[in-house]
């Protein structure tokens, strides 16, 4: 059975995250034969946003999807990032008239498709949005796995493990896989829903964990003591780990057959899976 094996790397965080990045995935697409590799860069651009020259850097080294989140309007580059770059998208519930698009169709290279789609959510995020449950039912009324597409990926950018957990059950079943993100920390919950929907509550991030979610302690502390004083916060660099989701999926049916984390560099207990 020919299986479509995806990998899905959470938050990549700064420059420590994009060194990553370039540092392990070309041998991980090699080692595992990726056939899809998407990753949310919501902090990319020293910690917070995105620009097209990172968008266009992270494709190089091997990213076919980026994904964005609550940050991916925090620099100005980013709305350009948004236009310019097909293979960068943001969450699908944010307001429409906002450029990019929450959706994209990939195209697999032995045939047949994926859909990926970005969702915002509602809880604690202090960015008024579409309800995401209702917002994925409308885009998944055009696609049903095992019919019209082989695979339908969610990245769920949430703070709250509640609603990532909820919309998990709410779509078990008709989406391949639901990875959240946001929150910068892999979860040990990598499994398989009763209805066949691969989950895992947070993928975690590609960054330096030698750190307060990748930004240096110091100006996180600060951050706590001093509550107006944000803008202090400034990235770590020192070695990052890739930390990631490795999910293989039955293209005939859309049903995932395996769930994986991956963890390799940096500080963090490494993890690569033999299959």
């Amino acid at each position: 059975m020919m299986l479509i094996r995806l990998l899905f790397c959470g938050d990549i965080v700064a420059r420590a995250g994009r060194e990553c990045i370039e540092k392990h995935l070309p041998h991980l697409r090699k080692h595992y034969k990726l056939d899809c590799v998407i990753a949310n860069v919501d902090n990319a651009a020293h910690g917070i946003g995105v620009t097209v020259e990172i968008v266009d850097q992270l494709h190089t080294a091997g990213v076919d999807v980026c994904t964005g989140g609550n940050h991916v309007w925090d620099k100005k580059e980013g709305r350009q990032a948004l236009e310019r770059c097909p293979w960068l998208i943001r969450p699908y519930n944010h307001p429409i008239a906002l450029p990019g698009n929450g959706v994209c169709i990939y195209p697999l290279p032995n045939g047949g498709k994926i859909v990926i789609l970005q969702l915002l959510g509602s809880l604690y995020t202090k960015i008024p949005v579409e309800n995401p449950f209702t917002a994925a039912d409308r885009v998944l009324k055009d696609y049903i796995l095992g019919k019209n597409i082989s695979a339908i990926f969610v990245d769920f950018h949430a703070e709250a493990t509640s609603e990532k957990m909820a919309l998990a059950y709410y779509l078990d079943g008709r989406v391949s896989a639901l990875i959240g993100t946001h929150t910068h920390i892999p979860t040990a919950d990598t499994f398989i829903l009763p209805k066949g929907t691969a989950y895992q509550t947070d993928a975690g991030m590609c960054g330096d964990y030698n750190s307060v979610i990748g930004m240096v302690p110091k100006t996180a502390i600060d951050c706590f003591l001093y509550p107006y004083h944000t803008d202090s916060l400034m990235p770590t660099e020192d070695e990052a780990t890739l930390c990631g989701t490795l999910i293989d999926i039955d293209p005939s049916s859309g049903r995932p057959h395996t769930i994986l984390p991956i963890r390799i560099g940096g500080i963090l207990p490494q993890s690569l899976p033999t299959l």
